[in-house]
């Protein structure tokens, strides 16, 4: 039998990262597997399980997410969490995930094709997004480990602020839209339509 080959959502595109020329740097990160796992954390046993595959508490705070070594969990809704992690890693946790969770009231599902992440990096990351979302970036709530949903370039998204000073902020949106989500940050973030918030700009020559 034929063995399946995963093709990355921009692969077939052939894109490559965006850099010089550009506010910042733009590339997908194509080794993640991810899985989607619903559940009550009012209930102990579940939260337990969870955490005993995972390594790490499920975070249960609003827009909020959670790390241990190369692993992450993103909290999505009170009873829905993504978790993203090296995709060689994902099916073993999958698995766990499942048999551990098997008795309680609980949902695992590997969704690692649903979703392509497009990571930008730099001080211009959040000034390109807000070109297509009416959420102010900007706020002090937007730290690190900040995990929001999002309306972006008119499609539903989700952002994740890896790091900050400087910027990295991954962007999740469903693969249908991911051909869509790069040329729409391809042609907001050049150089020539870069924005510096709350700096001194130059008077507009008349």
């Amino acid at each position: 039998m034929a063995e399946p080959v995963r093709q990355s959502p921009l692969e077939q595109f052939g894109y490559d990262r965006l850099d010089a020329g550009y506010a910042v740097t733009v590339h997908e990160i194509s080794d993640r597997g991810m899985i989607d796992l619903r559940g009550d954390a009012k209930d102990r046993k579940f939260m337990a399980a969870a955490k005993s595959v995972l390594g790490v508490a499920l975070p249960t705070a609003p827009r909020t997410s959670a790390n241990v070594g190369d692993l992450t969990v993103l909290w999505l809704s009170i009873d829905q969490w993504l978790i993203t992690m090296p995709i060689d890693a994902k099916d073993r946790i999958v698995e766990d995930l499942t048999s551990k969770t098997a008795s309680l009231f609980a949902l695992v599902c590997d969704m690692s094709d649903a979703r392509a992440i497009i990571r930008l990096d730099g001080d211009g990351a959040r000034e390109v997004l807000m070109k297509g979302t009416s959420v102010d970036l900007t706020r002090g709530d937007c730290k690190q480990g900040t995990a929001r949903r999002m309306t972006f370039a008119e499609i539903a998204a989700m952002c994740h602020f890896v790091e900050t000073d400087p910027d990295v902020i991954d962007v999740y949106v469903f693969r249908s839209y991911a051909d869509y989500a790069w040329e729409w940050i391809k042609a907001t973030a050049g150089d020539g339509s870069r924005i510096d918030l709350f700096t001194k700009q130059p008077a507009p020559k008349v």
